[in-house]
Order: structure tokens, then C-alpha cells, then sequence
């Protein structure tokens, strides 16, 4: 599929931020005050960022509010409203530690599940689609989920939780890869499947659809080649993984440290989500003896 930017930043910033609002919603750190201040405006910036730039791939953004309707059949829908949710309850719990001086338990909780709750909403919008095999599966949002939770738990400070969170994640990250390569061809997809004339013998394009590009080519069909996306894998994965690990593993838990290992995370999460996108399959290609040509 065509890797868009505004949603490769979005799930990439929404992840870190609602990952970051999930520790401090448990209590780690526990902040107060002003230190409570800037926490909790690192997390909103990087969430609300996240969010607000998934409405540039909208092709009318100012029907965004629509997408609340369909809560109970759209999974786009549900991320939308427990977005909401869990921005509004860690903004009442942000408020007390800041204003108040006073950590409330209970609505930590509830925000901490709600931010977690939204990064498994923003992944079923994907694992959900028989068409792309690549994500159709449980590792999708596991793959996620983890990888939010692990950049939370660097910004967190939370060195030995960022230490299991990383390797889980780079296991799953690697399992995805490995997996999702052979997912199209195990779900037995061919130009005989999409057409329905396989009863009748092997079916090979004797001409485009069309003679010009339209919505489908440009958002649904993509080929990344072999070599840039190997490429692409091994400076996401050092980065997104690796680097942090050594930042963990080899140096005190401080703002500086974490910063030097987000800033790492970030540049890794960018290179594994754009081939999360570019690599994906869409069974519609077919349509277009294959789609584009690898790069």
C-alpha cells in the first residue's frame, strides 16, 4: 500500500505519546508539580500530534467529526471515541498532579487503560482487513502495542521495564517481517481467485482496467524492492531497537539519556512503519496484473 506521511506519523507519534500517558497513568514516574508539567505535555504533544495528523489523509477533513458514528461496526470509530476518552481522563489526572500536588490512583488507572485501549484500536483498523494479508493477524497488534509501550517506558524512565519491552518488541517486529512475507501467498490470493475464472484455466492481464491512474493505484497498490526494503529493516530495527537497548543497558536512567534513546526509537519507528505500509499487500493489485513496479 502507499506509505502516506500524515499516517505513518500518526501511528508512530500517537504510539509514543499514548505509551508515555500509560506509565504515567500507573504512576511511573510519579510526578507532581512542575515535573508533572512538562511530562504530561510531552505525552499530550506527541499523542495529540499523532491524532491530529491522521485528518490530512482525509480526503474531506472537515467530516472528521463522522467518523464518531460508526462506533459499533468501525474500528476508526472506536479509536476515535476512546481517544477522547482517555485524553479527557488523563487531562483531569494531569491536572491534579499538576495544579493539585495529588496523584489520583484510580483515574490513573482508568486513563492508563484507555491510552493502551486507543494503540490497540489504531492497530485492529489495519489487522482487521482480510484484503491485506500482511496484517491480517494477531501480530499486528501485538507488534504495536509493544513497540508503543516500550518508547513509553524509555520517556518513562523506566530503565528494566524498557529493557523487557524492547526485546519483546524486536522479537514481535521480527516475527512480523518474517511472517507477513509469506502471508499473501498462503492465503492463496491470484489472478484467478480475484476474477473468479480460475474454473476455467490460468488468467493473465491482456490490458489495464484503464488507461490513467486513479484512487485505487494510488493508495492501494505499492512495490517496494527487495533490497531497499532489507535495507530499510536493518536500520529500522538498529534503531528502533538496538540503540535503545544499548542506551539501557549501558547508562543511567536521566532526561538525557532518554531523550538520546526516544530520538533513536523515533528514526527506527519511522523506517519500520513506512515498510508497515510499502511492504503491504492489497489483494486489489491483482486487478493490475501485480500493480507497480518495484523500485
Amino acid at each position: 500500500m502507499h506509505p502516506a506521511p500524515s499516517v505513518i506519523i500518526f501511528t508512530v507519534l500517537s504510539g509514543l505519546g499514548f505509551g508515555y500517558l500509560t506509565w504515567l497513568g500507573l504512576g511511573f514516574p510519579a510526578v507532581t508539580g512542575w515535573t508533572a508539567f512538562f511530562c504530561f505535555a510531552i505525552a499530550f504533544a506527541t499523542a495529540v500530534g499523532g491524532l491530529v495528523s491522521a485528518s490530512f489523509h482525509l480526503g474531506n477533513p472537515q467530516r472528521a467529526l463522522k467518523a464518531f458514528t460508526q462506533w459499533k461496526t468501525s474500528w476508526l470509530s472506536r479509536e476515535a471515541w476512546i481517544s477522547v476518552l482517555a485524553l479527557i481522563v488523563m487531562g483531569l489526572y494531569g491536572f491534579c498532579a499538576v495544579f493539585l500536588d495529588m496523584l489520583v490512583a484510580p483515574l490513573g488507572l482508568l486513563g492508563a487503560v484507555l491510552s493502551i485501549a486507543t494503540v490497540f484500536s489504531t492497530a485492529m483498523i489495519y489487522a482487521q482487513l482480510k484484503t491485506v494479508p500482511r496484517w491480517n493477524h494477531w501480530l499486528t497488534p501485538a507488534h504495536m502495542v509493544s513497540v508503543s509501550l516500550a518508547g513509553g517506558a524509555v520517556l518513562a524512565l523506566q530503565w528494566r521495564a524498557a529493557l523487557i519491552l524492547l526485546v519483546i518488541a524486536g522479537a514481535l517486529q521480527a516475527l512480523h517481517w518474517i511472517l507477513g512475507d509469506r502471508r499473501f501467498a498462503e492465503r492463496g490470493h491470484s489472478a484467478e481467485t480475484a476474477t473468479g475464472l480460475g474454473s476455467i484455466g490460468s488468467v493473465r492481464m491482456f490490458e489495464p482496467p484503464h488507461t490513467g491512474t486513479n484512487y485505487l493505484l494510488k493508495e492501494m497498490v505499492h512495490k517496494v524492492g527487495r533490497k531497499h526494503a532489507q535495507k530499510l529493516r536493518v536500520i529500522g530495527f538498529i534503531a528502533l531497537i538496538l540503540v535503545p537497548l544499548v542506551v539501557v543497558l549501558a547508562a543511567p536512567a536521566n532526561p538525557f539519556t532518554a531523550a538520546v534513546a526516544t530520538l533513536s526509537y523515533l528514526v527506527g519507528a519511522f523506517a519500520s512503519r513506512w515498510l508497515f505500509f510499502a511492504e503491504a499487500e492489497h489483494v486489489v493489485g491483482l486487478y493490475y496484473d501485480g500493480g507497480a513496479k518495484a523500485s
